[in-house]
């Protein structure tokens, strides 16, 4: 296992704990996103894990050496790991290319300027190689941060909210670059994130944490089809959230629907439509079955009475 973490407690103030009794594995190679509302302890467990932040009790165990955080190191962080925070501290008067070649041997100078080349390719930044970062956007000083950290071909690559400064139509090309660049790599990724939809075709696991504590670590796709409660589905979107009296009332299987799992039938459980809205992909249905206000996507508007159908396939 490349990362261990037992027993952790952290607080911090001695009043307030945040963690306790934090028991964590990630194994070598995985790219596993931290989830969870704000205030959760997403960036909190990844400063810890590189050392910026001291525990209490507990230990982290990294390649199966005990990590001994801000007390044991003279400077903050550990060797094979890399931390991007939301502080990109890019060198101010260095150019970008210098930036992101800043970790690479000088010994083969043909082999580093390949790197770095390959490094501005995954973040999509080539044509930004000789400009300064006070000409930067936040979002491409964000990408040259990941960049200049992947220079180092870290074991553990930790990212914190890595894509929150950047344009949503570049995101999903730098995604693909990005994980599958560790993957070739072995890198291993613990990427904390609120867009848990937008980074789900490259998750191995999901950890979900709320109030300093882990709600559910499974594999990405059980976590999705098979939320522990509610507060783990609503971070993946929209859900309905059903009582077990109005679950037994409509003889359904669960308490938790996802409106693309409401689908239209000829034969299903009568339905009035309250409201019909395009929204891009598909259509936002205001559904009302038997007294019970619920949420539908639909492929077309609808109007009037339907029939629908509680599907678990997703």
């Amino acid at each position: 296992m490349l990362l261990e973490i037992t027993n952790l407690h952290f607080s911090y103030q001695p009043e307030k704990k945040l963690f306790q009794h934090l028991n964590l594995q990630v194994g070598e190679g995985k790219t596993v996103a931290l989830a969870g509302e704000s205030g959760c302890g997403k960036s909190t467990l990844l400063n810890l894990i590189y050392g910026t932040l001291d525990w209490q009790e507990g230990e982290i165990l990294f390649s199966g050496r005990k990590l001994q955080g801000p007390k044991g190191n003279i400077v903050p962080a550990e060797p094979d790991m890399k931390l991007v925070s939301q502080q990109y501290d890019l060198m101010p008067y260095a150019n970008v290319y210098d930036n992101v070649g800043k970790f690479i041997s000088n010994t083969n100078m043909v082999q580093k300027k390949n790197e770095i080349t390959e490094l501005l390719h995954v973040i999509g930044m080539e044509e930004y190689a000789l400009e300064k970062p006070h000409f930067l956007s936040g979002g491409q000083q964000q990408r040259v941060a990941i960049a200049r950290a992947l220079a180092r071909l870290p074991k553990l690559l930790l990212l914190d909210e890595p894509f929150s400064s950047i344009d949503f139509f570049r995101t999903s090309e730098l995604r693909e670059r990005l994980f599958g660049y560790a993957k070739k790599n072995n890198i291993t990724i613990l990427i904390s994130t609120h867009e848990i939809q937008e980074v789900m075709p490259w998750l191995d696991e999901i950890i979900i944490l709320k109030n300093g504590e882990i709600l559910q670590h499974d594999p990405a796709e059980e976590t999705y089809r098979n939320p522990k409660n509610a507060y783990v589905a609503r971070l993946f979107g929209e859900v309905n959230v059903l009582s077990e009296e109005q679950k037994n009332r409509l003889q359904l299987s669960k308490n938790l629907w996802y409106p693309h799992e409401i689908t239209l039938s000829e034969t299903g459980i009568a339905a009035e439509v309250l409201e019909s809205r395009f929204a891009g992909n598909h259509y936002r249905n205001k559904i009302l079955i038997q007294d019970l206000p619920l949420l539908q996507y639909s492929q077309q508007p609808v109007q009037g009475q339907i029939k629908l159908t509680f599907s678990k396939k997703s």
